[in-house]
């Protein structure tokens, strides 16, 4: 019969403490995988569990799973660039959680939690550790789309948020009234101008704003017109430009047409030293690749002095004392002038408006006047006869030839 020694009871009992410290002690990090939006606070959730008997001493996060110098895990909370930020929730008991405010893309890392007891070979490190991902929100547009289309922007992270995410669009800054969102898409119909501007996204309830996206919305020239400058009076040698401006986009490029006649091309259309030829009918034509539009005509009314006057004779023929010999004067000015008329060798006009009666021979003329100018015309020549001896009889002379002509007619 052999006897087995058994081994020494200060072994025996280290042994079984070692065992039971090794079955306890554990960290359990609930989400091990947190993808955070920027500028939010974070909730890291976790409990531990240590032997019965010890006493907790100290309780600290750390983002390190090495040991620095000291032979010792970092204190988070000792970190400049954390300790505003952190906040422990938990305790000294089973509750680790922390709390991380203002995340920023520089906080994305993988966190441990560390606990130490009143024993100095009982301290624990949660080694499997809790990986923190912060994001930013970027918006996934194109960049144009044409005026009727339908288009889709899309809020993009780049991780799956952990906290379940409502989405917010904003257009120039401002929300979005209408709820027109599809999880963290916005579906734009039918596209109209109105729709261009800057496009950003943000979750509900959260300050961080993404940057914005531009889109631009593609359509054919509309709203075209032509303003003259000067605006005022236009007057002959005056210089004059036309400008043509239309709602286009991209933008359009503009012909210019004078009574439907091509004559330029670009924005403005200038013309130097104008004269009453160029009193005309203008317009212009709006082209991009999406469609062409032409404005409404607008007339140029150039004022000019009398210009081209001419006196005309309207009967033909001889003319007999008594007669009426009705002269006419015609000329082209703008606005309509004032026409007098003048016998040669006298100062005073012996008459006004477009025609005139002569009662006796002499040379005639024209003048016609605007606040512009004046200018005369060539002089006309008017010859009326004398009676003859027949019709200078005295009328009682006159009654009786008239019988004698009325007898012999009888016979």
């Amino acid at each position: 019969m052999s006897v087995r020694m058994a081994p020494p009871l200060p072994l025996i009992f280290l042994l079984v403490i070692h065992r039971a410290y090794s079955q306890k002690e554990h960290v359990n990090y609930i989400q091990p995988h947190i993808c955070a939006l920027k500028d939010s606070s974070v909730l890291m959730s976790c409990t531990y569990t240590y032997p019965t008997g010890l006493q907790i001493m100290k309780v600290f996060w750390t983002k390190t799973n090495v040991k620095n110098a000291k032979n010792e895990f970092p204190d988070l909370s000792k970190d400049p660039e954390y300790s505003q930020r952190l906040r422990y929730l938990g305790d000294k008991q089973q509750n680790c959680t922390i709390r991380l405010s203002h995340v920023t893309q520089k906080d994305s890392h993988k966190y441990y939690f560390r606990f130490t007891t009143d024993k100095d070979n009982v301290k624990w490190l949660g080694k499997q550790g809790l990986t923190l991902t912060v994001t930013d929100l970027q918006v996934e547009a194109p960049e144009r789309v044409t005026e009727g289309h339908n288009v889709s922007l899309t809020c993009k992270s780049s991780c799956t948020l952990t906290d379940r995410a409502t989405f917010i669009w904003y257009r120039n800054s401002q929300p979005l009234t209408e709820r027109r969102d599809r999880n963290n898409q916005l579906l734009l119909l039918s596209v109209r101008r109105e729709d261009a501007g800057r496009y950003s996204c943000a979750l509900h309830e959260h300050t961080y704003i993404s940057p914005a996206a531009h889109l631009s919305v593609m359509y054919p020239p509309k709203n075209i017109s032509v303003s003259i400058s000067p605006s005022g009076e236009i007057v002959e040698g005056d210089s004059v430009t036309l400008s043509c401006s239309s709602d286009s986009n991209p933008p359009a490029e503009n012909s210019w047409f004078k009574g439907g006649m091509f004559v330029g091309s670009g924005r403005i259309y200038s013309i130097s030293n104008i004269s009453s030829d160029h009193s005309e009918e203008y317009k212009c034509k709006s082209t991009n690749e999406h469609g062409e539009k032409y404005s409404d005509v607008v007339t140029l009314n150039i004022m000019y002095p009398p210009k081209n006057i001419s006196v005309s004779i309207i009967q033909s023929g001889q003319f007999w004392e008594g007669d009426s010999v009705t002269l006419s004067c015609s000329s082209d000015s703008n606005p309509p002038a004032e026409i007098s008329w003048f016998k040669e060798n006298q100062s005073s006009a012996v008459g006004s408006g477009q025609s005139f009666n002569a009662l006796q021979s002499g040379r005639f003329y024209c003048e016609a006047n605007n606040q512009h100018g004046s200018q005369r015309s060539d002089a006309v020549t008017v010859t009326v006869k004398g009676k003859s001896s027949l019709f200078t009889l005295s009328k009682v002379k006159q009654v009786n030839l008239f019988r004698c002509f009325t007898l012999l007619s009888l016979l």
